[in-house]
């Protein structure tokens, strides 16, 4: 059953938001115990690992003298790296619990170390590999049927073949590792457990800490007071660290840089796309798609002031309810059945795991001190089961990143439950779409079961408000990530001041700043050094592309056309196992066309063409 509260204020919070850890119920936290019983069992397999990882040298110059020879490097290869996922990810998951214990930082530490120290170690395979005719590693597959697993890989590998380097060269690379990640890793540390947080004062006189948590969940407050003194103090308090925020990002886009130039690419966008075979005019027709489709964005921001009924509509009103007297809030436990409803068009299976995913602790829920910001679902453990980390606020937009994020898990799950450990990981181009095709399960199943227009306003606007999160905002970072590093590798040093003239001038145009569509205060000018995605190699288009390919692919399931359905979950079990564009085809839509994108924009409209019905009959009442 759906639950709908309907509050007259926003002041009543999420209780777990103020709850220590020790106070949250173990129902709603991760058992980590599946990975390893203890930090002294960890620390077993850690030094199991070290001593195993010398033993690789025994294989050079071996490889390619016989197809038994090239599957024992392979097999010991593949050995290594599903126990060092294991071993990162409780290090991992163990530091996002509590970022301010370096314990399990310096765990992390130790384990990049020592994975930069093998890739030197193991810098020869590669090459020696490629030293090799492909006809002589095709027989050595006839003969070694064993080898096939590593079909994909190895004919990758050829693909990219210009871009392999010498064996003293791929080790100057391997090693490179220990020093390219500190950027990023900074950014973590900082942001996270130490950057200090600014207090404020609210509109009924309490007062509170503003950290990303906090942030999160009062810039969605229906109080357009409360929102502009969070917004106030959180921006400007980023903006007192602008130096370093500017020297880190410049520094992850010299690494990339670095990366790309060391490979011969031709720009670091290019590296980053082509070792998944991705064209770059992908990237690139998706960022004049969405330029060109501006009007579209304007619209639900002029049908956003319009339901708010402000004279100005401001950045700092785009999360806020904008149904009056209509908050739709849900407990976890609420979410949970809610989604289990929404997702039974995938089948029994599906949803089955699901449930297990809720019951068996795979899900880390509510928010507490020191806890990393946002949501994530990491399938690295492979004889197991994936985790999902969330920070739940009772929110409706939480429900939706809870069916977001159980996307990749189930993804996860059933490509480690149908692939062999060399093609069961899948990149990001393909992961997006199993997360947002179950937003779209999830709206339409909300939808279908609300007759109030309020309530149903209310929904159709968090509807758009994806479209406005997922397709325009993360094409607005890509465009901003495409910028920087261009700029960079025209020899250009960029500092935090020219970040953000930069995010200032896209931001603008993207929202209308000045054509008085939506007001962009000054401060926001440092809304990009709130992005950790910035420091993952062009990273959020694919937020934006999947989003598009979701949407056509999710229409033909809710159908009932059982080949689409059946199409879909071979897509979720294919893991990497070819590349995403023609995994995709397969699924049923083209990326390299523009359909999805028009399907996209054209679903837009039709739920804009919606709301402005109700608006309609709701002012002629």
């Amino acid at each position: 059953m759906i639950v709908l509260t309907i509050l007259a204020m926003f002041a009543a919070m999420n209780s777990y938001s103020q709850k220590t850890r020790e106070e949250i119920p173990e129902q709603y936290k991760w058992d980590l115990n599946d990975l390893y019983e203890s930090d002294e069992a960890w620390r077993q397999a850690f030094d199991d690992l070290s001593s195993r990882l010398d033993e690789v040298e025994q294989f050079k110059g071996t490889l390619t003298q016989s197809a038994g020879n090239l599957l024992k490097a392979l097999e010991f290869n593949t050995g290594i790296a599903k126990e060092a996922s294991k071993i990162y990810l409780y290090a991992g998951m163990s530091s996002d619990l509590d970022t301010r214990n370096m314990k399990y930082n310096g765990m992390k530490q130790e384990l990049q170390s020592l994975f930069s120290n093998f890739g030197a170690k193991a810098a020869f395979i590669e090459p020696e590999i490629l030293a090799a005719d492909w006809s002589t590693i095709e027989k050595f597959m006839k003969e070694e049927p064993k080898l096939e697993v590593y079909r994909m890989g190895l004919e990758n590998m050829f693909r990219t073949k210009a871009h392999s380097l010498s064996e003293a060269e791929e080790r100057i690379m391997a090693l490179s590792g220990m020093v390219s990640s500190v950027p990023q890793s900074v950014y973590g540390t900082f942001s996270n457990a130490e950057m200090p947080k600014p207090e404020v004062t609210l509109s009924d006189g309490s007062k509170l800490e503003i950290g990303s948590a906090e942030y999160s969940r009062y810039r969605a407050s229906s109080n357009r007071a409360d929102r502009e003194i969070v917004f106030d103090a959180y921006w400007n308090n980023f903006a007192r660290f602008r130096a370093s925020y500017g020297e880190m990002l410049y520094g992850n886009i010299k690494a990339d840089m670095f990366r790309a130039r060391a490979r011969h690419y031709e720009s670091s966008l290019e590296a980053s796309l082509y070792p998944n075979n991705i064209p770059v005019e992908v990237y690139h027709s998706l960022v004049d798609n969405v330029n060109e489709n501006l009007p579209a964005f304007h619209r639900y921001l002029k049908i956003k002031k319009r339901m708010m009924g402000v004279d100005t509509l401001k950045y700092l009103d785009l999360y806020a309810p904008v149904v009056k007297n209509v908050d739709l809030k849900y407990t976890y436990d609420e979410g949970a059945e809610i989604i289990l409803e929404a997702l039974k068009p995938l089948g029994e299976e599906y949803v089955n795991t699901v449930k297990k995913a809720i019951d068996e602790r795979w899900i880390d829920v509510y928010p507490t001190p020191g806890k990393r910001s946002g949501a994530y679902s990491n399938g690295a453990f492979y004889d197991g089961h994936p985790f999902i980390l969330l920070n739940y606020n009772d929110l409706y937009s939480d429900v939706s990143t809870f069916a977001h994020e159980l996307g990749h898990t189930m993804q996860s799950y059933f490509s480690n439950k149908t692939q062999p450990y060399p093609t069961a990981d899948y990149v990001t181009f393909v992961a997006e779409v199993a997360s947002t095709f179950n937003e779209v399960l999830l709206f339409n199943y909300m939808l279908d079961k609300v007759e109030d227009d309020d309530v149903r306003l209310s929904l159709l606007m968090e509807w758009l408000d994806g479209f406005k999160g997922t397709l325009f905002r993360q094409t607005q970072f890509a465009e901003f990530e495409l910028k920087i590093h261009e700029e960079v590798e025209k020899g250009k040093p960029l500092t935090g001041d020219e970040f953000s003239e930069i995010y200032t001038d896209i931001v603008n145009r993207y929202y209308g700043h000045d054509q008085n569509i939506c007001y962009v205060d000054d401060y926001i000018n440092m809304e990009w050094a709130f992005i950790p995605h910035f420091y993952y190699n062009f990273y959020v288009y694919q937020y934006s592309t999947s989003f598009t390919a979701s949407i056509s692919l999710a229409e033909k399931v809710m159908s009932g056309d059982k080949q689409a359905l059946k199409n879909y979950m071979d897509f979720l079990s294919a893991g990497g196992s070819d590349y995403p564009i023609p995994l995709l085809k397969n699924a049923g839509v083209d990326m390299t066309s523009s359909e999805p994108f028009d399907k996209a924009i054209a679903s837009m409209n039709k739920v804009m063409d919606e709301i402005e019905k109700i608006l309609d009959k709701k002012e002629k009442e």
